[in-house]
């Protein structure tokens, strides 16, 4: 210990002596030490961490172990100081704070060894030096002792409070039972709205553990936007306040500032339980974009996308049995009708359009129209048949590894 190793037996005796007539008047020091403290720090004389009462007791105990220390009388034992600094820490009581309370009670020690020594039958230069080594060197292992049982707590409460915001909002995701009768509690520890309005975000992560919108709460923070964020092998998923007007802009600007891979935004939703619900439509508009593709979809923005994208099977099942003759053809046929087809859609029906997306004669393209229309058997005027050829075009689209193997079996034979 610092102590021990600066108090020699030499100057053991003399520390001993004066620390005696001190303690004749702890009473007053303690007075003394609680009022500067007060005076001098207004988190303690608005009692915001500890009653007056508690930080009375606090010096005392704290002052009569110095002086029984510095008296010789008990081995150097820094357990007072270590209990003060977990009861602080779990009050959230600053650090600094209580560093400077205690220097000031071991100040108001040394200032009564000073005046012993400065006057009187105990007038002594070297018992002063001695004494003052004495006291900052016991200051430095209370210090040291202080800071880290408080740093300890610290990072014990934050690692209980974290596992339990986990567990929350773990549960608030997952909806149903795990939610019932616990919103009121998942709203107050996460400080979000019970009635207010959301969207939730699920982006893919780039391998496992790593956040693809890293720091994405704090920086939402910082723009004074709520949210709770979870991070699972597969997604980073969040629920964002939408109190604010403008929030819809920055969390767009946001996401897209670090945009790595895909990336779903479910519709703006009232209420803190529809959360998982919303999730799923997350998730939905997530895979409405090309695996190994960088990209951001909100689920309204593509209803279409979005059906197909939460049905996998059917909607394979639904491309193979509507484009089944066009699949089945030789490989530079099928290709053509198929880009074909798909440019036309995206041209909203217009063939002198599509021909310039696909450097053709516009004539080129209705041949190549007629022949879909027959191979199909669709009419390309039919609002039905166009529907379910925009299905399957989009499933084939969201699921292209799918058109190589055998059809599945059509289940309306």
């Amino acid at each position: 210990m610092h102590y021990r190793t600066v108090l020699r037996e030499g100057s053991a005796a003399v520390v001993a002596e004066l620390a005696v007539e001190v303690e004749k008047h702890l009473p007053a020091l303690i007075d003394s030490t609680v009022g500067q403290i007060r005076a001098e720090m207004p988190v303690y004389r608005d009692a915001q961490f500890v009653s007056p009462a508690e930080l009375r007791t606090s010096v005392r105990n704290n002052l009569e172990f110095v002086m029984r220390t510095l008296r010789g009388t008990e081995e150097p034992d820094l357990t007072q100081a270590r209990a003060t600094g977990r009861a602080r820490a779990l009050q959230g009581a600053p650090l600094p704070e209580l560093l400077r309370a205690y220097r000031i009670g071991l100040t108001e020690v040394w200032n009564r060894f000073v005046d012993l020594t400065a006057s009187g039958e105990h007038q002594d230069l070297r018992g002063l030096v001695a004494a003052t080594s004495t006291i900052w060197a016991l200051i430095d292992d209370y210090a040291e002792a202080l800071t880290t049982t408080y740093r300890d707590t610290t990072a014990e409460v934050m690692l209980a409070h974290q596992s339990r915001r986990s567990a929350l909002v773990e549960a608030l995701f997952a909806g149903g039972a795990a939610t019932e009768g616990t919103l009121w509690d998942i709203a107050r520890v996460l400080e979000l709205s019970l009635d207010g309005t959301y969207v939730v975000v699920a982006a893919e992560t780039p391998r496992v553990g790593h956040e693809p919108l890293p720091q994405i709460e704090n920086r939402l923070r910082e723009r004074h936007h709520a949210s709770a964020w979870r991070l699972t092998p597969d997604l980073q998923v969040g629920v964002v306040s939408m109190r604010d007007p403008a929030a819809s802009q920055v969390i767009i600007e946001l996401l897209r500032e670090n945009q790595t891979g895909r990336i779903g935004v479910s519709p703006v939703f009232t209420g803190l339980g529809n959360t998982s619900r919303a999730l799923h439509l997350a998730r939905v508009a997530l895979s409405s974009l090309m695996p190994g593709s960088t990209g951001m979809v909100q689920f309204n923005e593509s209803p279409l996308a979005g059906l197909v994208a939460s049905a996998p099977e059917a909607s394979v099942q639904l491309a193979h049995h509507v484009l089944r003759p066009i699949l089945d053809l030789p490989g530079d046929d099928r290709n053509v009708l198929l880009l074909t087809l798909r440019a036309w859609f995206e041209c909203q029906g217009s063939t002198k359009l599509t021909s310039e997306r696909m450097f053709c004669h516009p004539n080129t393209i209705r041949h190549r129209l007629k022949r879909i229309s027959e191979e199909l058997g669709r009419s390309l005027t039919d609002p039905a048949d166009i529907a379910e050829l925009g299905a399957a075009l989009r499933a084939l689209h969201m699921f292209p590894d799918t058109s190589h193997l055998p059809s599945p079996r059509d289940p309306l034979r």
